[in-house]
């Protein structure tokens, strides 16, 4: 897809993966919308992004309800008299050992990284086919493809939304609306503050910028997905898949090291 001209909406945009994504396609000529919960991150973004020379508006809006989606999909027609391309990319995570993670935050991951984006993408489709053709973005994990201990309803949702990406995009066949399904590995991004792990534990980072440049290559040329992490995530992609067991023995040499370097990493 030629981006220039195009009307996109990224939700989570005030920071991270969404900031960066805003700027790279900006750069592009997209016109934007981007969304976050917080009415001061979200001017400051828009501010920053104005000063690196990209026009974009903004909604305030928590995605993870009806009323937000709502708002956010009105505020992006009001704004740009459509959407072309709406990017699935807030999120949130809990991490740590599954008894210790409280109801409320394994419903708060569920809500924001799987059920709002089945149900912002649902309210956006009738905008989608209006003017094909239509994309949809939906940010997953890297842990999407290789369970990790700790994560395990990080693990569970974003898979989720791995998959809803791949039916829906055979669903669309032929509807003009495509689908792109990213995986990002450990990025350096607020929502990795927390985290105490690091290369040692698999847990390289990258930056949000890499990451929005390869999604911004990935959206010229019509990919399908978009698997960040190099080689080694290759190889233990293929391990994991031929010989799960040899990854389960390597995770259970480093699972004392991780659990104490993710117990307190949150961001919902």
């Amino acid at each position: 897809m030629n981006i220039k001209g195009k009307r996109v909406l990224i939700t989570g945009g005030s920071s991270g993966i969404g900031f960066a994504l805003a700027a790279a396609l900006g750069h592009k000529g997209a016109r934007l919308v981007i969304t976050a919960r917080r009415a001061d991150a979200m001017a400051a973004a828009v501010a920053n992004l104005r000063n690196m020379g990209v026009e974009c508006s903004s909604v305030v809006a928590d995605v993870s309800t009806e009323a937000g989606r709502e708002a956010t999909v009105a505020g992006a027609i009001e704004a740009l008299g459509g959407i072309d391309v709406l990017v699935n990319n807030a999120g949130g995570v809990r991490a740590g050992k599954l008894e210790l993670t409280t109801e409320a935050e394994i419903r708060a991951m569920i809500e924001v990284d799987l059920v709002a984006p089945i149900l912002l993408t649902r309210l956006a489709l009738p905008h989608l086919r209006a003017n094909p053709p239509g994309l949809i973005v939906n940010v997953t994990s890297g842990i999407a493809l290789i369970g990790m201990p700790f994560y395990t309803t990080y693990a569970a949702a974003k898979a989720g939304l791995a998959r809803f990406g791949e039916a829906l995009r055979r669903e669309l066949t032929g509807d003009g609306i495509h689908v792109l399904t990213v995986y990002p590995s450990a990025t350096d991004t607020p929502m990795m503050r927390t985290s105490h792990a690091g290369p040692e534990l698999g847990f390289t980072r990258e930056s949000a910028h890499d990451v929005a440049d390869a999604i911004a290559a990935g959206i010229d040329d019509d990919a399908w997905e978009i698997i960040r992490g190099g080689e080694a995530r290759s190889q233990m992609i293929a391990l994991n898949r031929d010989n799960p067991a040899a990854l389960d023995a390597r995770f259970a040499g480093i699972k004392e090291a991780l659990a104490e370097a993710v117990r307190d990493h949150t961001a919902l």
